[in-house]
């Protein structure tokens, strides 16, 4: 049901040509790499310190949440499409449907075109990270009956964690593709299974 446009980019842009891989371990959007981390890293910043900053928690609540919010747009509508040549977005059609939409650039012979090693590495570490931490911090509010915390600590799980989602679609694949590619393993599975009958058998 829905539009997924799908091509194949690398997490870890590596080549074999020498030239090449040294222009790719360069960072070639730094001002995008700084912001990749900026907010979310400010974010978790301010969390763990603003009780010592300050004791307002109302402005620690709205710096944390406005931290989380520049940084999925920053990274939704920008360091991804700079940094690794991915993007993604909802649209709605004709008829009202919503559809998302996740595309991934085509690696390019040029290299003017490729992402380089190091801005992937930034990239992928800098969001799969910090919702991990955000995971973290919500259990830590959890159990420690930090309820005013809560809402803040969800607030950062579902907006990096979107982003997290979002751009693992663009990589692997839509729901159709991962769909197809389960249904096509189980039947050469069960094929397998039906010519070596005796080959699942415990020995």
């Amino acid at each position: 049901d829905s539009n997924d446009d799908i091509e194949d980019v690398s997490l870890f842009d590596a080549d074999d040509d020498v030239s090449r891989r040294s222009k790719k371990s360069k960072i070639r959007h730094p001002v995008a790499s700084f912001f990749h981390l900026f907010f979310r890293v400010s974010a978790i910043a301010v969390y763990l310190l603003c009780e010592l900053l300050t004791s307002s928690f109302i402005a620690c609540m709205v710096t944390i949440i406005l931290l989380l919010s520049c940084d999925f747009w920053a990274v939704k509508n920008v360091t991804g499409r700079l940094m690794v040549g991915l993007r993604w977005w909802n649209q709605v059609d004709d008829d009202g449907r919503s559809h998302w939409v996740f595309e991934a650039r085509k690696v390019s012979a040029q290299g003017s075109k490729t992402s380089s090693e190091a801005e992937s590495r930034i990239f992928w570490l800098g969001l799969i990270t910090c919702p991990v931490i955000w995971v973290i911090f919500a259990f830590s509010a959890l159990f420690s009956f930090k309820v005013k915390w809560l809402a803040v600590v969800v607030m950062g799980v579902v907006l990096q964690g979107a982003n997290l989602y979002g751009y693992i679609r663009c990589k692997v694949g839509s729901r159709k593709n991962l769909t197809s590619m389960a249904t096509s393993y189980l039947g050469r599975q069960f094929l397998r299974q039906v010519r070596f009958p005796g080959f699942w058998k415990p020995s």
